[in-house]
Protein backbone atom coordinates (compact mmCIF):
# COMPACT_ATOMS: atom_id res chain seq x y z
CA UNK A 1 0.00 0.00 0.00
CA UNK A 2 1.46 3.40 -0.97
CA UNK A 3 1.66 6.39 1.34
CA UNK A 4 -1.09 8.14 -0.64
CA UNK A 5 -3.48 5.20 -0.43
CA UNK A 6 -2.81 4.85 3.32
CA UNK A 7 -3.77 8.48 3.88
CA UNK A 8 -6.85 8.08 1.67
CA UNK A 9 -7.91 4.97 3.62
CA UNK A 10 -7.41 6.80 6.94
CA UNK A 11 -9.49 9.76 5.74
CA UNK A 12 -12.23 7.41 4.49
CA UNK A 13 -12.29 5.56 7.82
CA UNK A 14 -12.50 8.84 9.74
CA UNK A 15 -15.36 10.04 7.55
CA UNK A 16 -17.20 6.75 8.04
CA UNK A 17 -16.85 7.00 11.82
CA UNK A 18 -18.18 10.54 11.80
CA UNK A 19 -21.21 9.42 9.80
CA UNK A 20 -22.22 6.83 12.42
CA UNK A 21 -24.56 8.32 15.05
CA UNK A 22 -22.88 8.61 18.43
CA UNK A 23 -24.32 6.64 21.32
CA UNK A 24 -23.76 8.48 24.58
CA UNK A 25 -23.34 6.36 27.67
CA UNK A 26 -22.50 8.08 30.92
CA UNK A 27 -19.60 7.06 33.05
CA UNK A 28 -20.94 4.60 35.62
CA UNK A 29 -23.69 3.24 33.36
CA UNK A 30 -25.24 0.01 34.63
CA UNK A 31 -26.93 -2.86 32.73
CA UNK A 32 -30.21 -3.88 34.35
CA UNK A 33 -33.44 -5.27 32.98
CA UNK A 34 -31.82 -5.56 29.54
CA UNK A 35 -31.22 -1.79 29.54
CA UNK A 36 -28.22 0.40 30.13
CA UNK A 37 -28.97 2.73 33.02
CA UNK A 38 -27.72 6.30 32.77
CA UNK A 39 -26.82 7.71 36.21
CA UNK A 40 -27.06 11.33 35.00
CA UNK A 41 -30.68 10.85 33.90
CA UNK A 42 -31.30 8.72 36.99
CA UNK A 43 -30.39 11.73 39.13
CA UNK A 44 -33.06 13.74 37.34
CA UNK A 45 -35.67 10.99 37.81
CA UNK A 46 -34.61 10.62 41.47
CA UNK A 47 -35.84 14.17 42.20
CA UNK A 48 -39.35 12.73 42.62
CA UNK A 49 -37.97 10.38 45.31
CA UNK A 50 -36.34 13.15 47.32
CA UNK A 51 -39.50 14.04 49.19
CA UNK A 52 -38.94 10.84 51.17
CA UNK A 53 -35.37 9.66 50.45
CA UNK A 54 -31.83 10.99 50.24
CA UNK A 55 -28.60 9.29 49.27
CA UNK A 56 -26.67 10.79 52.18
CA UNK A 57 -25.37 8.18 54.62
CA UNK A 58 -27.09 8.31 58.01
CA UNK A 59 -29.78 10.78 56.95
CA UNK A 60 -33.32 9.45 56.98
CA UNK A 61 -36.46 11.30 55.96
CA UNK A 62 -39.94 9.80 55.69
CA UNK A 63 -38.08 6.91 54.05
CA UNK A 64 -34.65 5.53 54.92
CA UNK A 65 -31.38 6.78 53.43
CA UNK A 66 -30.66 5.10 50.12
CA UNK A 67 -26.90 5.51 50.50
CA UNK A 68 -25.29 2.24 49.37
CA UNK A 69 -28.71 0.59 49.02
CA UNK A 70 -27.65 -1.64 46.12
CA UNK A 71 -26.59 -4.94 47.67
CA UNK A 72 -28.00 -4.13 51.12
CA UNK A 73 -30.61 -6.27 52.87
CA UNK A 74 -34.02 -4.68 53.37
CA UNK A 75 -34.81 -3.11 56.73
CA UNK A 76 -31.19 -2.66 57.86
CA UNK A 77 -30.80 1.10 58.45
CA UNK A 78 -30.44 1.80 62.16
CA UNK A 79 -32.86 4.27 63.72
CA UNK A 80 -35.46 3.89 61.00
CA UNK A 81 -38.96 2.55 61.70
CA UNK A 82 -39.49 0.10 58.84
CA UNK A 83 -42.80 -1.62 58.21
CA UNK A 84 -43.04 -5.23 59.40
CA UNK A 85 -43.33 -6.29 55.74
CA UNK A 86 -40.04 -4.62 54.93
CA UNK A 87 -38.17 -5.89 58.00
CA UNK A 88 -39.32 -9.47 57.53
CA UNK A 89 -39.00 -9.64 53.73
CA UNK A 90 -35.41 -10.90 53.61
CA UNK A 91 -35.03 -8.99 50.33
CA UNK A 92 -31.55 -8.04 49.18
CA UNK A 93 -31.64 -4.92 47.01
CA UNK A 94 -29.79 -6.20 43.95
CA UNK A 95 -30.17 -4.41 40.62
CA UNK A 96 -32.80 -6.90 39.30
CA UNK A 97 -34.76 -6.76 42.57
CA UNK A 98 -34.74 -2.96 42.61
CA UNK A 99 -35.80 -2.94 38.95
CA UNK A 100 -38.89 -4.99 39.78
CA UNK A 101 -39.59 -3.19 43.09
CA UNK A 102 -39.43 0.29 41.55
CA UNK A 103 -42.08 -0.67 39.02
CA UNK A 104 -44.71 -1.21 41.72
CA UNK A 105 -43.41 -1.09 45.33
CA UNK A 106 -46.72 -2.05 46.98
CA UNK A 107 -47.29 -4.88 44.51
CA UNK A 108 -43.78 -6.19 45.09
CA UNK A 109 -43.94 -5.94 48.88
CA UNK A 110 -47.53 -6.03 50.19
CA UNK A 111 -47.72 -4.29 53.55
CA UNK A 112 -44.99 -1.77 52.85
CA UNK A 113 -45.69 1.75 54.03
CA UNK A 114 -44.08 3.26 50.93
CA UNK A 115 -46.84 5.14 49.16
CA UNK A 116 -45.00 5.77 45.88
CA UNK A 117 -46.83 4.16 42.95
CA UNK A 118 -43.64 3.32 41.07
CA UNK A 119 -41.75 4.12 37.91
CA UNK A 120 -43.61 2.64 34.97
CA UNK A 121 -40.89 3.31 32.35
CA UNK A 122 -38.24 0.58 32.43
CA UNK A 123 -35.55 3.04 31.30
CA UNK A 124 -36.33 5.36 34.24
CA UNK A 125 -35.94 2.43 36.63
CA UNK A 126 -32.61 1.40 35.10
CA UNK A 127 -31.43 5.02 35.26
CA UNK A 128 -32.38 5.44 38.92
CA UNK A 129 -30.56 2.23 39.83
CA UNK A 130 -27.46 3.44 37.98
CA UNK A 131 -27.72 6.74 39.86
CA UNK A 132 -28.05 4.99 43.23
CA UNK A 133 -25.00 2.84 42.46
CA UNK A 134 -22.80 5.76 41.45
CA UNK A 135 -24.10 8.46 43.77
CA UNK A 136 -23.44 6.46 46.93
CA UNK A 137 -19.72 5.97 46.31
Amino acid sequence: MSKGSTITAAVALGAALLAVPAIAVSVGAVRVGGLTGDPAHGGVVFHQCQTCHVITAGQNRIGPSLHAVVGRRSGMIANFAYSAANKKSGVVWTEPVLFKYLENPRGFMPGTTMSFVGLKKPQDRADVIAYLKTAAK
